[in-house]
Formats: C-alpha cells, structure tokens, sequence
C-alpha cells in the first residue's frame, strides 16, 4: 500500500532525543511520527499515513470509549552493530493480530501491511532506535480501534489501526534478578470462551486491581489460576510462565483458549528443544508446583514476554504462602535462553530459524 507522508515540522531537537535513549524507561516517551491506516465497512483498508505523533481527536460517542472495541500488538526494533535496524518475527505478531481482530470482531490487518507499517515508521523515526548496550531497543505499539460515532452493541463500520514508538531499556530494572510474583486468588484474567487468548485491553483491566495488590506486597506481577477451579496455573499479567525440572524437562501451561500466544513464548520452546531439553505443554496445578520445589524437583521458573524478555522468578507469594525458588541469582537455564534470545535479537547469535527482519539499512 502506498503511505502519504507529512513530516513532523517540529520534531524533538536532537539533543533531547539523544538525551531519552540514553537512559529510556518504558513507555514514557514517544517519536516524531505515528502511523495511520483507516478500514470502513464498504472500503476496505485505505488512506495509509505516517503523519506527527499527536493527540487522536475523537468524538465522544466513539465506539471504543463504550464497548472496549480494541486490539495491540507489542513488538521492538533492534539496532545491530552495523547500525541497521531489525525487528522479531513480525509474521507472528501480524498472525496473533489478525486472531485478536477476529474474536473481537474487527477487520483483520493483512501481515505484509502490518510489517510494512513498521518498516514506514523506521523511515522516518530510525534515529530513535537506540544502540544496543544496555538492553535498549525502539517499542513499536500497534493496535486498532473502533472509531465509529455510534452508540449501539454491535461491530464498528470504522475502524483506525495505528503504530506509535517509545524507546525503552529494560522492563524490570537491576540486571537480570528474581523477581517476586503475588499469586491472585479472588480474581481471574480470563475464563473458558473469553477473551484471554485477543490481546485486548480488557484483559488487562480485569489485571489491574490484582497487580494493585500485588505491588502493595512487594510484587511486580501477578500469577493468575483458571477462573473454573482457581487450581491451575495460567499466566502472569502480561507474560507466560515456565517451569524447570532438575532433570531438565520444561514445563509450560499449554494454550487452551485463556492464555495469550506468547511470541517470546514460541521461541523459548523452540530454543529449549533446539537444546535437547524436552518441552511439556501441560497443566500444572498451584499444588503441584509447591510438592515440586519442595521436594526439589523443580529447580527454577522464569517468565517471558516481549516487554521483559525472559525474567527469572525466586518467589511466589499469597496471603496464605510463600514458595521460595531457588536463590537469589537466576538459575542456568533461564540465562543461557536469555543469552540465546537477546543474542538473535541483537544479530550477535546465528539466527538459525530466520526469524529477524530487516527494517532499514
């Protein structure tokens, strides 16, 4: 599709842009330029932009202030050492894309227009990638909205995709160490024929109140169980989660309809097999998981995500418990898939399945 670009007149002045990505923290600030690509009910996809990055004027009886019409996608540009500009298997975010727009009853965005975008976005706002030391990498946020004026429950005629970037370092601060994890109990992300595996603001939402309490008793997430049972392990609030065994078999919740297909996910089971470790795609109940660090058998769990990577995890807690895993440094398998993972991103690993794609020269 052919872009029409109008170019920022008033971009941040240099110095202050290197100032940012010198010392970036997520999701804070954000480039010059923003992407913009309308659908309408008798069009079709039309009138791709890249225009300056500003406010969205909005009428107040648009669909997605009412009904949670939405959609986004998380997904970084990397700056190799040659300082070329790369991005992470976008195939994947435009498929998982495409899944959330259909179980929310939204146009679905064809892929080769999704990695186009960003690549249209890179045009212009490359210098905002910044260089790789320090984890440090350009945030692209796409997602689309209902953007009709209209009050009524059905789906939107009008729909607004867009790409928006922040430059950010990484999501947990301190280096690579445990963090702790509130284990919510009066509370599901999402329940059987939900909405759990759309990435979808409302997902998060009903996270919030949960993380709120987390963070009150010293956690930075929160472990969700299944909303039937409150017995099985599901995800965090915005990562999956993996558990080691002392024999080296992994063990992973598998994707049943209320868990997010993960990308980092994908790629971590890809890597660990790539490895010669056994990957398990399995329920794993909140009391097996204690029996098993308990007696040892589970030696380290890790969570991923495209905003924190790979994180280890060395406590889970409730008002009723603490399970304490391992000690106080990462275990050997959440590094070297961390080193692995990092090192494709960053182009300082062969990147064996092809999964990078080049953005700008």
């Amino acid at each position: 599709m052919q872009f029409q670009v109008s170019v920022n007149q008033n971009p941040l002045a240099a110095s202050e842009r290197e100032r940012i990505i010198a010392n970036p923290t997520f999701g804070t600030h954000f480039t010059d330029h923003q992407v913009v690509i309308t659908w309408e009910k008798d069009k079709g996809w039309h009138s791709a932009q890249v225009i300056p990055y500003g406010p969205i004027m909005m009428d107040p009886s648009s669909a997605v202030l009412h009904y949670g019409q939405e959609i986004f996608e998380g997904i970084k540009a990397y700056r190799h050492q040659d300082g070329s500009i790369w991005t992470f298997r976008p195939d994947m975010n435009a498929a998982r894309l495409q899944r959330s727009a259909k179980r929310m009853a939204l146009p679905e965005l064809p892929a080769e227009l999704f990695v186009q975008s960003l690549a249209e976005l890179i045009a212009l706002d490359g210098d905002w990638v910044p260089q790789p030391e320090g984890e440090k990498t350009l945030y692209f946020r796409p997602f689309e909205i209902a953007a009709e004026n209209f009050l009524g429950v059905r789906a939107a005629h009008r729909v607004e995709y867009r790409v928006i970037a922040s430059p950010v370092g990484p999501y947990f601060t301190g280096g690579i160490k445990p963090v702790s994890i509130w284990i919510a109990l009066d509370s599901a992300r999402a329940g059987k024929h939900g909405t759990g595996e759309a990435k979808t603001g409302g997902n998060y939402a009903a996270s919030l109140l949960a993380q709120q309490e987390g963070n009150d008793n010293g956690c930075s997430q929160v472990l969700f169980l299944d909303a039937d049972t409150g017995t099985y392990i599901e995800e965090l609030g915005g990562m999956n989660l993996f558990f080691v065994h002392a024999d080296g078999t992994v063990v992973t919740p598998p994707l049943d309809g209320t868990i997010l297909h993960g990308i980092t996910r994908d790629s971590v089971i890809q890597l660990l097999r790539d490895g010669g470790h056994e990957v398990k795609e399995q329920k794993m109940s909140l009391a097996e998981l204690r029996e098993s660090v308990s007696a040892g058998k589970i030696t380290e769990v890790f969570a991923c995500g495209t905003a924190a990577v790979i994180t280890p995890v060395g406590l889970l807690k409730s008002r009723e418990e603490e399970i304490v895993i391992g000690g106080n440094e990462p275990g050997p398998i959440t590094v070297s898939m961390r080193n692995e993972l990092t090192g494709i991103q960053y182009g300082k690993v062969p990147d064996r399945h092809s999964w990078m794609v080049k953005l700008s020269r």
